[in-house]
């Protein structure tokens, strides 16, 4: 596969997101400046996260009118596959590609820790390499995670199950012990409604998440989780 990572002024995640897929995953994969009008030949695009034109206005809302937004919007309304991460994300509910809006974090402050997901919908081209009843733990970042939606919208993204994951807390919380079946979603760190980490667009070819895969794909980091998201792409 053919990946690109998008660099808006103000991204931090990207060089990450390009080590994991070039020099972790073996993939083929490019830098696109914000500037940037094309994206041919590519079959995948990541929007990292970071702190894009400052999150002046709102996160991501600057971002949205960049000229490469233009060719993201018509990657993906013609079928092509997009990741947005953190930053990505928001910037992904700005240009229309997702629905709902984010809010800052209920306790108003930045958080940075380890969260746990729970796989919603494990039939997405995203998740389909996460086992049965895997749950997942990964980093987020962030102070603007906290994902709102009207009554009306929520009820469709659970209907068209477009909600893929969700915060948790497992029954055993031993990093080694992550294949539970028992989990709750009490651990909710920034408010989001209905606890979503992580949406799809209806087509299933968009994914939006807060938690950061690509902080989570080496053993040196912690744990590997968050490869299995890329492998899932890779092996669609």
């Amino acid at each position: 596969m053919k990946w690109a990572v998008i660099v808006f002024p103000g991204s931090n995640c990207d060089h990450d997101c390009y080590y994991i897929l070039k020099d972790v995953l073996g993939q083929d994969v490019c830098y696109k400046w914000h500037k940037d009008t094309s994206l041919s030949g590519i079959d995948c695009v990541v929007l990292p996260g970071g702190f894009s034109y400052g999150d002046y206005l709102r996160c991501g809302a600057i971002a949205r009118f960049s000229p490469i937004m233009n060719e993201v919007i018509k990657f993906a309304n013609n079928g092509g596959i997009v990741i947005g991460i953190c930053n990505g994300f928001q910037i992904l509910l700005e240009a229309g590609l997702l629905p709902g809006a984010m809010l800052r974090n209920e306790s108003l402050r930045f958080i940075c820790k380890d969260v746990y997901l729970s796989i919603e919908n494990r039939e997405t081209i995203f998740t389909r390499c996460v086992k049965t009843e895997r749950v997942l733990r990964m980093p987020i970042a962030h102070a603007e995670g906290n994902y709102f939606v009207d009554s009306e919208t929520l009820s469709n993204l659970q209907k068209n199950n477009q909600i893929v994951f969700r915060y948790c807390r497992p029954e055993r919380d031993e990093r080694d012990e992550r294949d539970v079946v028992s989990f709750t979603y009490t651990d909710n760190p920034n408010g989001s409604i209905d606890s979503i980490a992580g949406i799809c667009n209806k087509n299933g070819n968009v994914l939006g998440m807060m938690p950061h895969p690509e902080r989570a794909a080496e053993q040196i980091l912690g744990g590997v989780d968050g490869k299995l998201i890329f492998e899932s792409v890779i092996r669609q």
